[in-house]
């Protein structure tokens, strides 16, 4: 899967300021992200505020991104939940045709065991009919994927190509790298220490400061893949603080800010989130305009 090394953007939901999908600033996004270089586009992730999203809403996002993409570059679907059964529903009804693999969430809220995580995603592989890669986010589930649990799914099941790991420990992240079967992709979930798992030996990234300053960001993932190290870390000092601001006050509230900034898109978000206060959007606005 070597499309998929480098750096991926999980897109936003733009919403006009009825709360309604804005397809138009949506197609205006995919666009800014593909010419700023990215490697690839993740559908209904996390920072597409999935979870506030109708069944349709959800198909009218997927259909927007296709269309805008246009066969440009390889697409990712967010497919998970908590509910194994009824992911696995829709990995046996959904069309995958346009897409070249899944990403899909550790369960949340439940807090299975490790056992349970894996009898989970033993059932997502053996029903998806693309490539599978795993989600661990224990900042919002709960509870953390160990290393060991995912190398155990690596060996045993083929089509689990890899792992977003966004537990923010870079010494979780090492394990994983060091003990993974060859081929398999570890990325990144957390901007902050991207380009220390990449130059570790990581695959890449899949990012929400990206999304904003996708010139940036992804020449970083390369620079850092092709062992450049200097350079690469000037342009991770260059947005270190535009990755603190962006989650000071949630996920996608401060990239909205950013988008605003840049004329993509309003920065309505759908309770329970809020937008950022006065003082971080001046703050973002600041930074983007000097950036841009």
């Amino acid at each position: 899967m070597q499309s998929l090394v480098g750096t991926g953007v999980a897109l936003v939901t733009p919403f006009k300021k009825d709360f309604s999908v804005d397809t138009e600033a949506l197609k205006k996004i995919v666009n800014f992200v593909i010419d700023g270089g990215v490697e690839y586009l993740v559908v209904l992730g996390t920072t597409a505020e999935t979870a506030t999203l109708t069944s349709d809403e959800q198909e009218l996002v997927i259909s927007t991104i296709i269309e805008a993409n246009n066969g440009r570059l390889p697409l990712v679907l967010g497919v998970g939940g908590n509910n194994t059964y009824k992911v696995v529903e829709e990995l046996k009804s959904r069309d995958f045709s346009k897409f070249s693999a899944i990403l899909s969430v550790s369960p949340y809220y439940n807090k299975p065991t490790q056992e349970g995580i894996y009898q989970h995603f033993r059932a997502i592989a053996e029903a998806s009919p693309v490539p599978v890669i795993l989600y661990n986010v224990p900042g919002r589930t709960a509870s953390n994927m160990l290393p060991s649990t995912v190398i155990r799914l690596a060996n045993d099941f083929k089509n689990i190509i890899g792992i977003k790991e966004a537990a923010g420990d870079i010494v979780q992240a090492m394990k994983l790298i060091q003990n993974a079967p060859e081929g398999f992709l570890v990325i990144s979930g957390d901007d902050m220490i991207t380009l220390p798992m990449v130059l570790a030996g990581g695959s890449g990234v899949i990012s929400v400061i990206g999304e904003g300053f996708p010139k940036q960001f992804s020449e970083m993932v390369r620079l850092g893949l092709q062992r450049k190290v200097d350079e690469a870390y000037q342009l991770h000092y260059l947005l270190a603080d535009s990755i603190d601001m962006i989650f000071e006050q949630g996920n996608p509230a401060g990239i909205k800010e950013v988008f605003k900034t840049l004329g993509l898109s309003e920065n309505t978000v759908r309770l329970p989130l809020v937008n950022v206060n006065q003082d971080l959007a001046t703050r973002l606005e600041n930074f983007t305009k000097k950036i841009s």
